[in-house]
């Protein structure tokens, strides 16, 4: 778990919130609960700051199409079951129908920056 950072578009203060990467890899930054403050916020700014412990790190994000969200979907819903009630599919659905709930979940690509 991580705490991400991010400068709000409007205010500009900082929101934190808790998240789960996927890491296979790449890291990849999913959204579980839909199109949130901090989801529009990241997309704005375009980067947001990760924290673990002591370490801290700023990374760019790039929203991913739904092709390529799909399988990282998968494997987020198969780690973390807490989030299974928010999605339409379920962990051993084709990864066709997680491209189709890409719309509703948004997954970003963690590039450095």
């Amino acid at each position: 778990m991580y705490l991400l950072s991010v400068s709000g578009r409007r205010s500009g203060r900082t929101y934190t919130t808790p998240v789960i990467l996927v890491e296979n890899g790449e890291r990849f930054l999913v959204a579980p609960y839909g199109e949130v403050g901090w989801v529009r916020n990241a997309r704005a700014a375009g980067r947001v700051t990760l924290s673990r412990g002591r370490h801290r790190e700023t990374v760019g994000i790039r929203q991913v199409a739904p092709e390529e969200s799909a399988p990282v979907l998968r494997t987020y819903l198969r780690r973390v079951s807490v989030v299974r009630p928010f999605f339409d599919v379920s962990p051993d659905s084709p990864l066709e129908a997680f491209a189709a709930e890409a719309a509703q979940h948004p997954v970003f690509l963690i590039q450095p920056v």
